[in-house]
């Protein structure tokens, strides 16, 4: 398995579809802070709980001049209808065709499973990962970790 990016290294730019007719480029973001959160699956127990707390701290990152973004392989209609259902406010991007290849940009494919893996990262305004994290299979990694690289940001303004 290919190791995720570090810290230090340029995150690397994609397009991908955020509704069913939109796209969103990371590149949109400069001047933010970005929490890139691959995960596994729509619908799933463990995304579904973590999403959901990052759902909840979209104010507390919003004050920390953060966007978070969620990414998995599920189709753009897939997302649509689990933010609905889950009532998530940020966008859900689909990595789908050609299947996982932002996932695999950062080192967050699963080739055996064929899906994302549950990797964060944290982009500064510049557009280079200040922090990344590979979480176990089946584990919610939380958002301590997020927050303190978000803090860490602020601090060495």
């Amino acid at each position: 398995m290919a190791e995720i990016l570090q810290k230090g290294e340029k995150a690397p730019s994609f397009k991908l579809y955020a509704t069913p007719d939109q796209k969103l480029a990371l590149d949109e973001l400069k001047g933010k802070n970005v929490i890139l959160a691959f995960y596994p699956a729509d619908w799933s127990p463990v995304c579904s709980d973590q999403m959901a707390l990052y759902n909840e701290m979209r104010e507390f990152f919003a004050k920390l001049n953060a966007q978070v973004i969620g990414i998995s392989v599920d189709s753009k209609w897939c997302h649509l209808a689990f933010g609905d259902n889950r009532k998530i406010k940020f966008p859900l991007l689909a990595d789908f065709e050609p299947k996982g290849q932002v996932s695999k940009l950062y080192g967050a494919y699963n080739e055996a499973e064929g899906q994302s893996r549950r990797a964060l990262f944290v982009i500064d305004a510049e557009g280079v990962v200040q922090w990344s994290y590979l979480a176990p299979d089946g584990i919610n990694p939380g958002a301590d970790g997020i927050v303190e690289a978000l803090e860490k940001i602020g601090n060495d303004k």
